[in-house]
């Protein structure tokens, strides 16, 4: 299972959430881990939702996009509301180590963004590290990248007829919605 395999991978390790603040494990917090949250305006989020909705078969049909508005803004999506998810969040960044980022910040200026995970991480690389690190976490790498794009999975799971997983990475894409 997924958290035998989490278990059994040695420290320091990656681990990839959408989990709300409270609902991550207690030792997550005993073992004071460092964590990188990042936050995306609400607006996108609910679009990104919305396609992400239609291809993705573990959850129910979004129907319109005015419904599944009304659905997220109840808080009725997957992880609840997103206003509590990221105020969570922000509030628990004042006592643990959480480095608190934004979607915008990363599409505006990525090198300046992954210079400040590699400071909260206490690691320096080598420039030609991070112009590798910009390159394979750029959104047209990762589009052509199977490990990250779920194109692998089976149509049952993820139906990219319907929607590609990774659909456009740009901010500011409700306003063709809207």
């Amino acid at each position: 299972t997924g958290v035998e395999q989490l278990e059994n991978t040695p420290s320091p390790r990656l681990v990839k959430t959408h989990l709300p603040v409270q609902l991550l494990p207690q030792s997550f917090w005993e073992k004071d881990c460092k964590i990188i949250y990042m936050a995306r305006n609400p607006k996108d989020v609910v679009i990104s939702y919305y396609y992400f909705y239609q291809m993705a078969k573990m959850h129910p049909d979004p129907g319109t996009l005015a419904e599944f508005l009304e659905t997220f803004l109840a808080g009725k999506a997957a992880y609840g509301s997103w206003y509590d998810h990221v105020r969570g969040w922000w509030a628990k960044k004042k006592e643990k180590k959480i480095l608190y980022l934004f979607y915008e910040d990363m599409k505006k200026d990525p090198r300046q963004e992954i210079k400040k995970i590699l400071q909260f991480l206490g690691k320096e690389m080598a420039e030609g590290i991070v112009e590798r690190i910009l390159h394979n976490t750029s959104f047209q790498a990762m589009k052509k990248n199977p490990a990250a794009n779920y194109e692998t999975l089976p149509t049952a799971l993820m139906d990219h007829s319907l929607s590609p997983f990774l659909r456009k990475g740009i901010c500011g894409d409700w306003k063709n919605h809207f």
